[in-house]
């Protein structure tokens, strides 16, 4: 019972950190059809402006709040230089934003080195769960991936931001002649999917190694979380992150982490060949 309660935990921890990333992409990439290889940099971002926050004297919880801020700025303005000018020309958005992730990469290094960086957990210690004792901080995350998801659904269900943004997505043209201004939808749309990438990055990084490199991790399983679950949905998200994390934690407690990785990439291929507008499309 103990190890089944662990394995079951262990795979809801990992799928909130890929639905965490995921539905930061699944904004840009997903409602915005803008493929950002970037996306894991917001990440490292995040865990960096953790880094900064503490060796300043301040706390997680304060890098809770200036890590979306920072990443919706810093988005905000690269959709503003680059992005905005890409739109119509896929191809070059994909080898701008890949030239983009690695000028981050360095930057993020030349400032802070090489070197993994330490941070601080908000608290530290065990709760019994059904008679396992597991990290409290897992338990947090896992309960933060959820309070932040059911939010984020809210604004896009129930906020003028939600509706100009369906309306953008659905007909621009359309959109625009009603009154609403497409350039600040998309603009704070992808502003608003970095923030939520740099959350991520700050949730994530007690639990993993803090190192300019990291993000590039996640981009690759949050693309498949995104195209498992349905391209355009904020379900899809749930569903393309229990599939993924759920599979990659199974396999990983008999196989290595790399082939149980490599696994659930040739079951993502298989799916998508018979759902191939994933498992809940918008």
């Amino acid at each position: 019972m103990d190890s089944a309660t662990t394995l079951i935990l262990n795979a809801l921890t990992l799928i909130s950190i890929l639905a965490l990333v995921a539905l930061g992409l699944a904004i840009i990439y997903g409602l915005m059809n803008v493929i950002n290889l970037a996306h894991g940099e917001f990440v490292t971002i995040g865990a960096y402006t953790l880094v900064t926050v503490q060796q300043l004297g301040g706390s997680f919880w304060l890098a809770l709040i200036v890590a979306p801020v920072t990443g919706f700025l810093i988005g905000s303005i690269i959709e503003v230089v680059l992005i905005r000018r890409l739109y119509a020309r896929p191809i070059a958005t994909i080898l701008a934003t890949w030239g983009l992730s690695l000028i981050l990469q360095q930057v993020i290094q030349l400032y802070f080195g090489p070197a993994p960086q330490r941070v601080v957990e908000p608290f530290v210690g065990a709760v019994d769960v059904l008679g396992a004792s597991y990290p409290a901080y897992r338990l947090f995350l896992i309960g933060a991936a959820i309070a932040v998801f059911l939010l984020v659904a809210l604004v896009f269900r129930f906020t003028s931001f939600g509706l100009d943004i369906r309306a953008v997505i659905q007909n621009s043209r359309m959109a625009e002649s009603l009154g609403v201004d497409a350039s600040s939808v998309y603009r704070n749309a992808f502003g608003l999917g970095a923030a939520l990438a740099a959350l991520a990055g700050v949730l994530i990084a007690p639990l993993t190694v803090v190192v300019a490199q990291m993000g590039v991790n996640y981009l690759a399983r949050s693309f498949f979380v995104v195209i498992i679950g349905g391209v355009g949905s904020l379900t899809g998200v749930l569903a393309g992150s229990g599939v993924v994390g759920g599979f990659e934690t199974l396999l990983s407690y008999w196989i290595p982490v790399t082939v149980a990785q490599a696994l659930v990439l040739g079951f993502a291929i298989v799916l998508m060949r018979f759902r191939p507008s994933g498992l809940a499309p918008a």
